[in-house]
């Protein structure tokens, strides 16, 4: 078997088979074959697409480039959610420790931010102490312990994934759906849960901007996670917008915990509540969404889920305390408030512009080497369709210095859009995909 071959057949539109796809990734993985290679063969999927099966076998010939964790030993609840990454998403924050209350073992790989969306690694090392680095067994324990664990992705896990997502971002081949499908799925089928629930955001904070690429994105990764045999959903909503009003990494922890007290954060609550019914459901613990739904808004009604939290911060070496009084967690010294430079309504927020307006305060990473502010951001004081006078609060700038916040401030005001007349909003749950 010869890759030119292999480039050959895939550039006339064929479709490769499953020991063609196994030579293809265990030879790149362990580097028998070249980038070059290796990115032309990525460039030819690009145009002439791939199979959904196809597309299933290259998900699962990546998952198996490396360990795949068994999470046997925690029963048949076990749960993981993924998001395809937004601005002020902070949802695994609040969605773990109510899933838990309910009685399911969430056992989560993260990551850390770059760019212009935050990592949930990032933002739960605002808890003074906390360390996702732990052993496999440990990483277990947590989980079986307390209900739910994050921890950082092992680094063999899906190598094959590692390799050819650092190809694919200096060759322009990653916006490819195939490749985005098996890229994402392949860590989560190696992360060994049984149910899988799927975020997958649109708009002009997101990666996939139109809807349409939004669904189709959903379907074919709940169409390989159902080939696998795992319970699938998967939720498109909307980030022409933050979620919620916090963006930076120890405002959002707050604003997570605030949600975990009962908060009234419309978006932020409601998303977690449709995420946590999907699992729920899908896993088992519950026989119909209102069941579920009710189940898990008793969780935060009876303060268990904000237990859960605690006890997953101090199972990880974190301060629990910070949990209970936020205070504790980092804090800016310039708090600066922007207001609105007209009457009107806001007709729209450019969300990816505004993390970038968090990034450039210290609370984000332009390189994987950068060190970041925990305390830095913006918190939100009105969003898409809010009527405001000229004077009134637009948000609150934390940051290092007032020259920092003066310059951010300039920065953000360009993020929005004002209008006399009252925008029409598309829902922000757009659908979801079983």
């Amino acid at each position: 078997m010869h890759m030119t071959d292999l480039i050959e057949k895939k550039k006339q539109g064929r479709t490769l088979t499953q020991e063609e796809l196994h030579f293809i990734v265990q030879g790149y993985t362990a580097g028998d074959i070249p980038d070059y290679q290796m990115s032309a063969l990525m460039m030819a999927i690009c145009f002439r697409g791939m199979t959904p099966e196809e597309t299933a076998q290259l998900t699962m010939e990546m998952e198996h480039s490396g360990d795949v964790v068994d999470l046997s030993p925690l029963g048949e609840h076990t749960a993981d959610k993924h998001s395809t990454g937004g601005v002020g998403d902070k949802t695994s924050l609040v969605l773990c420790p109510m899933v838990a209350a309910c009685g399911g073992k969430m056992a989560k790989m993260s990551g850390r931010g770059l760019g212009h969306t935050g990592g949930t690694i990032d933002k739960l090392e605002s808890f003074p102490g906390f360390s996702t680095a732990m052993t496999p067994e440990k990483f277990l324990e947590t989980a079986e312990n307390v209900g739910f664990v994050i921890a950082g992705q092992t680094a063999n896990l899906a190598p094959a994934d590692k390799k050819m997502y650092a190809l694919r971002d200096v060759t322009a081949t990653v916006d490819c759906i195939p490749l985005i499908v098996s890229s994402i799925m392949a860590k989560k089928l190696a992360s060994g849960a049984r149910t899988v629930v799927l975020d997958v955001k649109t708009g002009s904070g997101a990666f996939m901007e139109t809807e349409e690429a939004a669904f189709e994105l959903a379907r074919q990764m709940v169409s390989v996670g159902k080939h696998a045999g795992r319970n699938m959903a998967a939720v498109v909503t909307d980030m022409d917008q933050p979620l919620g009003f916090a963006v930076g990494n120890a405002l959002e922890v707050k604003e997570a915990i605030s949600v975990l007290r009962g908060a009234d954060v419309p978006d932020l609550r409601e998303l977690c509540l449709v995420l946590g019914t999907n699992i729920l459901v899908r896993s088992g613990l519950a026989e119909t969404e209102a069941e579920a739904r009710a189940r898990l808004e008793k969780s935060i009604e009876s303060g268990a889920a904000l237990d859960k939290l605690a006890a997953m911060v101090r199972a990880q070496g974190g301060d629990p305390a910070a949990v209970y009084d936020t205070s504790l967690l980092p804090q800016a010294p310039v708090v600066h408030t922007v207001r609105a430079p007209r009457d009107g309504y806001i007709a729209a927020m450019e969300a990816r512009d505004i993390g970038l307006v968090s990034m450039h305060l210290g609370g984000g990473r332009a390189t994987k080497e950068d060190v970041i502010d925990l305390s830095v951001g913006v918190v939100l004081a009105a969003k898409d369709g809010a009527y405001l006078r000229a004077g009134d609060a637009l948000a609150a700038i934390h940051a290092k210095t007032e020259a920092d916040a003066a310059a951010a401030e300039e920065e953000l005001l360009k993020c929005y859009t004002f209008s006399d007349k009252a925008p029409v909003r598309p829902p922000f749950i757009r659908g979801v995909v079983t």
